[in-house]
């Protein structure tokens, strides 16, 4: 009964925040095309991953439960599990993304309440469930609660710090910091002095250090400076960027690798969202110093971006563009977030072009009838099934493209 009851509340909960924020009718920032396109792409998100009954997400669409490998995670027995939820890193691309649409309607007072809504009513109570309180400190664990016990990944709380944290910057609401803080004591938990310093990538597996837990680790706690401004944050973050490139970044193209073994073996992979968030860390690091050497950083990364995350791209009429690579969508999101601080202190408008003549083409030929994308933006090649992190990624790079429509009026 008592079950049934919480069931109930957040069914009720939902469909309350999705009904007080139904997006199809354009948000007053109509001639905004960018900003109309992640919310129509938002709505479709919740549409086709909703899980009735909960405030939960499927992981994929169409669901397949019994066929489906998560094949991100640590454990090979939690990666052969099925399971009726998604994990909580898909899960958590939609915070992700209603914070992007938040920052993207700021100045309407009804929208911007309506995607806070949305968040305290419909994420918010669903990324609860994946709260772990078993085991200290306190963090997100990569399923439920009420599964058995599921690994816990430092890069997974990083992401979830960083949006607490922004919640907290643009609305000032002290429970968001309060659980911002909160994260950052298990992300310190994840350090040592094994290869240096930094943070390992798995609690429950300390094998490797990862840039995709160090650089935004080091973007989070620079945030979390300008939240609170505590300089031990600032001193963390400043660490953690100079431990990360002097370990895993390639100095012959600026990008980064991802990440070291405790033997001192490089994972010579390189993903976007690694050197992006090394991008972000350096542009923050330099609007908070004034130091050149970050923006020569920062500005270095990004042209390497730009050329190795990129292809030259010819449509059938037109000309040719810079056009995003086919790959993992939401590390190209998290990208953006580096291309987009960087644009906040030197307003080059390269980079973040390219992201816009990519993002159209997208639209027209990657999306399905359905609002869903595929993970090739050219729309040469068609997914068979849709990860619910490429949809939310999609949201957050909508929106964060309407920012940049907005400032390069």
């Amino acid at each position: 009964m008592k079950n049934s009851k919480k069931a109930l509340l957040c069914l009720l909960a939902c469909a309350l925040a999705v009904t007080g924020c139904k997006t199809q009718k354009e948000p007053a920032v109509a001639d905004n095309a960018m900003l109309v396109r992640s919310t129509q792409t938002l709505d479709s998100l919740y549409a086709h991953y909703s899980a009735p009954g909960t405030c939960l997400l499927r992981e994929n669409y169409p669901s397949d439960v019994e066929g489906y490998t998560a094949t991100y995670l640590a454990s090979e027995e939690q990666k052969n599990r099925p399971n009726l939820y998604s994990y909580l890193w898909p899960y958590s691309g939609t915070f992700s993304a209603v914070n992007a649409l938040m920052e993207a309607t700021k100045d309407n007072k009804k929208d911007f309440g309506n995607y806070q809504k949305l968040l305290d009513e419909k994420v918010l109570p669903g990324l609860a469930e994946y709260f772990d309180t078993r085991r200290m400190p306190k963090a997100y664990a990569s399923y439920i609660k009420d599964a058995p016990l599921s690994d816990r990944f430092y890069d997974d709380n990083v992401w979830l710090g960083i949006d607490f944290t922004d919640v907290y910057l643009m609305t000032s609401q002290e429970n968001y910091l309060q659980s911002a803080k909160l994260i950052w004591k298990f992300i310190e938990s994840g350090m040592d002095d094994c290869l240096g310093g930094g943070i390992y990538w798995c609690e429950q597996k300390k094998e490797s250090k990862n840039t995709c837990s160090n650089a935004p680790g080091s973007v989070f706690a620079l945030k979390l400076f300008k939240a609170t401004q505590d300089s031990s944050y600032f001193e963390k973050g400043k660490s953690l960027y100079e431990w990360t490139k002097a370990t895993l970044q390639d100095t012959t193209d600026c990008l980064y690798f991802d990440n070291m073994r405790l033997d001192g073996e490089i994972g010579r992979a390189k993903f976007a969202y690694n050197s992006g968030q090394m991008m972000q860390s350096a542009a923050l690091l330099y609007q908070l110093t004034g130091n050149g050497q970050y923006l020569k950083d920062a500005q270095a990364i990004a042209a390497a971006c730009h050329n190795y995350f990129f292809m030259e791209f010819t449509p059938g009429q037109g000309e040719p563009f810079h056009m995003l690579k086919k790959g993992d969508v939401w590390f190209t999101a998290v990208m953006l977030r580096g291309f987009m601080e960087l644009y906040q202190v030197d307003g080059n408008k390269v980079y973040l072009d390219s992201f816009a003549r990519s993002l159209d083409y997208a639209w027209t030929h990657a999306r399905e009838d359905n609002g869903l994308f595929n993970t090739d933006f050219t729309g040469k090649s068609r997914d068979n099934r849709k990860w619910l992190l490429t949809q939310a990624a999609m949201v957050e790079m909508y929106a964060r493209l309407a920012v940049f429509a907005n400032q390069s009026l």
